[in-house]
This record gives structure tokens, C-alpha cells and sequence, in this order.
């Protein structure tokens, strides 16, 4: 994720990429430095850093950033638990930082949830999400709950603007990782809507999903193609009865959206470098991620009571 980071800051307008911070050496744009310590980046007095390392290590680095005072966008998740993640919420208070939740710069999604605020849906039902695709070989520190499960716990969270109720859980580790690689879950958010994260590393399909359907109809977001669907209960009867039978609630027009359809990436930088420059900007408090970790963590926790239920045959 850091090559993104690197790309992305290299063409952003009002920002010079002037060092990259890798132990193991690795490469940078032309013409910036690959530094071995973040003490040297520091050196170089940087106006705001990227926290873009192995999850376990996004406390120690950002710890040390918010005691030199540099404002700090730290990747999803906020750190590998959630004791790490609340030190990292009181060490940065009163300075600038943010969390890289970057599903929120997403057009579609920025898109749905502009709709589920005027109310285009009316009472919001249920929010489904799947994500799903092969195991991403960057990943050695954690799960599929934290890193990618947190994206749908944070989008979910921020379209329909409730906390997490409640959660249930399973997961599945089928991959010979000493961490779960498959994810089930299903909760409630604080005003009752239910909710589903389907989320895995073991599929050949590449899925970003997220469906939200409430008493108007269905709006539907692809996150890969950044498309947006509307499909809205009609008033229209069917009157032939076998196909009645079949579809259930009185299906209406389906409306895909157009839009403008920027780089989520670099809508989410254009908003943190705003913010350090003292704009205002629409960045991921660490609160924001704090939550999200500790829903993560409550995933896991429900995945771990999984009791058996007897069965006797008859």
C-alpha cells in the first residue's frame, strides 16, 4: 500500500514527496530518497508523514511521530488492537491525524450515502456487504477481520451515521495462516438496522459489495467500478402468477447513476493535505478508528464463543 501512498503523493498538487521510510530498502519516485529510519525522515522536516506499515507496527510508528508533533495519516486499521489504537487517540490529541479508511473517498459510496441523508430510501432496513477475493501476500500480521472487514465496518458505520449495537460472528481458517481468512457476520446498529459482512480471502472472484435496502427500494454500490444502482419498489402489479410468486415485494425502475468517478486514493489525500494546511477537509478522526478496531475486535470475540448445538436424532 505504501507504493500507492508514494504514487499518489508524487503527482499531488501543493505537496513534495521528499522521502520514503523502508528498512528493507525497496524503491521510491524518481529522485526521492529510501531512508532506513524514520528518525531520518524526521530530519528532513516533514509537514505531515504516512503511516503505511505492517499493521502491528502502526502504534510504535505513530507514537514516535506525535511526540515529534508531525500530523500523521495513519493506514486502516488504526493499530492491531484496540488498548494500541486508544494510545494512539490520546498521544495525537490536540494535532492533526487521521485514519486512511479510504473506502470513504469511494464515488459510489459517497454517492449512497448523499441519498440515504435526503432520505431517498426512507427507513433504512438492512446494510450487506461482501468483500471477497484471493489472499493478498502483503498481509502477515493479522486477519481478514482487520484488514479488510474494518472497511466495511467503517463504511457502514459512516453512510447510515450509527455505532454498532451488537455483533455475531464465524470465521474459518483454511489457508494454514495462523489467522482466520474467513469472516460471517451480522449485528445491529444503535437505531436498529441489521447488518451483514461477508468477507474473505479464499475466493477467486474479486467482490466489493455493499447493498442498502430500506422501504423505498434497494441502492446497490460496486466499489471496484465505483457504480452506483437504484432499484426501487413499484407500484406497477404482475399479473402473471408464476412470476409473482417469485418476486415478492413489487419490483420498480433500476437506475445506474452517473457521476464523476475520481481515484479514492487521491480524493483522500487532497482532504488530509487540506486539513494539515488548516482548511477544512473531510478526514477519519483516530476516534473514528478507535470504534472500528473495537467492533473488529468484537467480531472475533463472538467468533470465539461458537458453541455447538446438539442434535438428537429420532
Amino acid at each position: 500500500m505504501g507504493r500507492n501512498h508514494a504514487r499518489v503523493l508524487g503527482a499531488l498538487a501543493g505537496v513534495e514527496l521528499v522521502g520514503v521510510v523502508d528498512p528493507a530498502g525497496g524503491t521510491a519516485p524518481d529522485g526521492v530518497p529510501v531512508l532506513a529510519d524514520l528518525n531520518d525522515l524526521l530530519a528532513l522536516g516533514v509537514d505531515y508523514a504516512v503511516v503505511a506499515c505492517p499493521t502491528a507496527q502502526h502504534e510504535s510508528v505513530g507514537l514516535r511521530l506525535a511526540v515529534a508533533g508531525v500530523p500523521a495519516l495513519i493506514e486502516k486499521p488504526l493499530a492491531h488492537d484496540a488498548r494500541a489504537a486508544r494510545r494512539l487517540v490520546d498521544a495525537f490529541r490536540g494535532q492533526i491525524a487521521g485514519v486512511g479508511h479510504v473506502e470513504r473517498y469511494n464515488p459510489a459510496l459517497q454517492q449512497l450515502r448523499a441519498r440515504l441523508a435526503r432520505g431517498e430510501l426512507g427507513e433504512v432496513y438492512q446494510v450487506s456487504t461482501r468483500r471477497q477475493g484471493p489472499f493478498p501476500r502483503r498481509i502477515a500480521d493479522v486477519g481478514v477481520v482487520k484488514d479488510l472487514a474494518t472497511h466495511d465496518i467503517d463504511l457502514t458505520g459512516w453512510i447510515t451515521g450509527q455505532s454498532y449495537a451488537s455483533v455475531a460472528a464465524r470465521t474459518v481458517r483454511k489457508s494454514g495462516r495462523p489467522y482466520e481468512d474467513m469472516v460471517a457476520a451480522v449485528g445491529t446498529l444503535a437505531d436498529g438496522t441489521m447488518v451483514s459482512h461477508l468477507v474473505n480471502w479464499l475466493s477467486p472472484q474479486k467482490e466489493r459489495y455493499v447493498a442498502v435496502t430500506g422501504e423505498r427500494g434497494c441502492l446497490v454500490a460496486d466499489t471496484l467500478t465505483a457504480d452506483l444502482t437504484l432499484q426501487v419498489n413499484g407500484a406497477v402489479p404482475t399479473e402473471w402468477d408464476t412470476v409473482r410468486t417469485f418476486r415478492g415485494v413489487t419490483e420498480g425502475d433500476v437506475i445506474r447513476y452517473a457521476f464523476p468517478k475520481r481515484e479514492p486514493l487521491m480524493s483522500e489525500h487532497e482532504q488530509f493535505r487540506e486539513a494539515v494546511a488548516g482548511r477544512s477537509a473531510e478526514t477519519v478522526a483516530l476516534t473514528e478508528g478507535l470504534h472500528t478496531v473495537e467492533v473488529a475486535e468484537s467480531v472475533l470475540a463472538a467468533a470465539g464463543r461458537q458453541s455447538l448445538l446438539g442434535v438428537v436424532s429420532r
